[in-house]
């Protein structure tokens, strides 16, 4: 299979293309653009463009699009699943969506990980991955909760992502082991996203929606 996988779950856009003779070509944030101020709109698609060229497919050659579905920052999901499935549509493709959190776990060299994404009013949005198995489901908390939940399970997880980076100290006080900052564990994989993407049935473009995991910031009146 083909696949092209996009992810905007941090202010960074991801953008790669896994061939179905394995070829992986990918177009990253680095860790200071994820952390950064979002550049979505000027990115996303001229990165895929760019691992398709790299790639050397064409879009009637390309199986399915894959899109990090969150949660993440608010306005960057909507960019992201919203060209996803546009892309999808205009050739017919297949749409799988992943989740942004397992993509960054996917990054994290350790048996035990915790891919943590800062989701602003102070929290992160977190996981727990213990090989493949997803230990503790998706959700949003302080940082210090996040740490005191770790350490009353005693454990010991590696973590990494914008939120480990922004509240290192908060969760080294609870037993989290964080990636140095400037790693590039720090940034979901859109390389990950294809990988993923491969154990995701197909939904219909309807049911591919941003998990935002709380309300927006903004609301319409």
């Amino acid at each position: 299979m083909n696949i092209l996988g996009l992810d905007t779950s941090t202010a960074g856009s991801a953008a790669a293309v896994l061939r179905a003779d394995g070829g992986a070509f990918a177009r990253d944030p680095a860790p200071e653009e994820a952390a950064g101020r979002p550049t979505h709109s000027a990115q996303l698609l001229p990165r895929a463009a760019a691992v398709m060229d790299e790639a050397g497919l064409t879009w009637a050659q390309l199986d399915a699009v894959a899109v990090g579905v969150g949660p993440g920052a608010f306005t960057g999901l909507r960019i992201g699943v919203a060209t996803a499935r546009a892309l999808a549509a205009a050739h017919g493709l297949e749409l799988r969506p992943v989740s942004s959190l397992a993509a960054l776990a996917d990054g994290i060299d350790a048996p035990l990980r915790l891919p943590l994404i800062d989701a602003g009013r102070g929290e992160v949005f977190a996981a727990l991955y213990e090989g493949d198995r997803e230990r503790w489901p998706a959700f949003a908390a302080a940082p210090g909760a996040v740490a005191e939940r770790v350490r009353e399970a005693g454990l010991t997880p590696l973590g990494a992502g914008n939120g480990s980076v922004r509240w290192a100290d908060a969760f080294k006080a609870g037993g989290v082991r964080v990636v140095p900052a400037g790693q590039q564990a720090h940034v979901p994989s859109a390389e990950a996203i294809c990988r993923l993407a491969l154990e995701v049935s197909a939904a219909p473009a309807e049911a591919v929606l941003p998990q935002y995991l709380r309300e927006p910031d903004v609301q319409a009146p």
